[in-house]
């Protein structure tokens, strides 16, 4: 345990535009935020609240399609990763994991001291599904974990693929959507009901924007909803966060619309970073895109900053050494974030001047 780095973002002074988390560039309407106000002087805050939100539980199921008892709803979807260590894992058990994926997912593994299969990615950096079925059923996994979009990559699989590794497993796979909301490939809800062993993570934090409230959930078999409950810690949501959720929820052409402009403006800077001489993009299926560039991305990520930009050093993944990841922005942001990648850039003599 010492020995385990912890889980912090770096937030220099003088940044203007923060692209570096994979968050919603929009905040909640004006009016919405009024509403909150009143529905928190209701709240009665000497009270604990439910261990399940049921309200938002059962908005959630309708939201799904899926019946409530299939709903887990928790503090963050990390939250939720946390308690996957809790219940179904004793040291030694075995464990698949692709690279690059989620770096918190490998950190709750090993603090439970799982027995770690660790599968390459293909040369486009999207997960290999042939190899992890091939792991999932040779090491007889306890627990397969799977992100698609994938982040920090942004790539998806196929629900082919998906279902590939399912049939393979004799353990649970989890199958994290937190970025489900742009994902052309759609959800992998269907295999919910032909493969009890599947379970899909969900956040509240991308397509929602509600980061700040701290929510995600679970869609499982119900008898895996009851297991998990017994391995969490009580009180895990509190009112105030229900209520925000609720209220989301009710609105959704205000969802809608929210995805739909962080597809435009991923799209914008795709075709804007392609258009850059040196800089190489990975497409994305998700609400960031990866690239890299002529220069070393520690300095690029440095230059940027002193511009007032944040973005995403991916030098942590040996995969993506060299890379940066920048998240959709307002119309404003990605205006700013590309004016200063390319001053750094001509600067730095990367890439010439037109």
């Amino acid at each position: 345990m010492r020995d385990r780095s912890e889980y912090i973002v770096d937030m220099p002074e003088g940044i203007d535009v923060k692209l570096n988390q994979n968050e919603s560039p929009f905040d909640l309407p004006a009016g919405l935020k009024q509403e909150l106000l009143d529905a928190h002087a209701q709240v009665e805050m000497n009270r604990y609240p439910s261990e399940q939100p049921e309200a938002l539980r059962h908005a959630l199921a309708e939201y799904d399609g899926v019946d409530p008892d299939q709903i887990l709803v928790g503090n963050g979807s990390n939250e939720i990763t946390y308690t996957f260590g809790l219940a179904f894992l004793d040291p030694g058990d075995p464990v698949v994991l692709p690279r690059p994926m989620f770096s918190l997912y490998e950190k709750v593994m090993r603090l439970q001291e799982a027995d770690l299969t660790i599968v390459p990615p293909q040369d486009d950096f999207g997960f290999d599904a042939d190899a992890l079925a091939t792991a999932a059923a040779e090491t007889e996994a306890v627990l397969t974990i799977l992100t698609t979009p994938n982040n920090p990559t942004g790539l998806a699989m196929t629900l082919d693929e998906l279902e590939q590794v399912v049939t393979a497993s004799s353990g649970f796979v989890v199958i994290d959507e937190a970025y489900v909301e742009f994902n052309p490939e759609g959800t992998a809800i269907d295999l919910l009901e032909q493969h009890p062993n599947v379970l899909i993570l969900r956040t509240l934090s991308k397509g929602f924007g509600l980061a700040g409230a701290r929510l995600g959930y679970l869609l499982a078999h119900p008898a895996v909803v009851t297991e998990l409950m017994k391995a969490r810690l009580p009180f895990m949501v509190d009112r105030f966060a229900e209520q925000t959720a609720l209220a989301v929820l009710r609105r959704p052409d205000l969802i809608e619309d929210r995805v739909s402009r962080i597809e435009a403006s991923i799209t914008t800077l795709t075709e804007a970073l392609q258009a850059m001489e040196g800089v190489e993009v990975v497409p994305s299926q998700a609400n960031f895109v990866v690239f890299t560039t002529p220069l070393p991305a520690d300095t690029l990520q440095d230059r940027l900053a002193d511009r007032g930009v944040l973005v995403r050093n991916m030098g942590g993944y040996p995969e993506l050494e060299g890379y940066l990841r920048v998240s959709a922005g307002t119309e404003e942001e990605n205006n700013a974030f590309l004016d200063a990648l390319d001053v750094s850039l001509e600067e730095a003599g990367a890439i010439s001047e037109v």
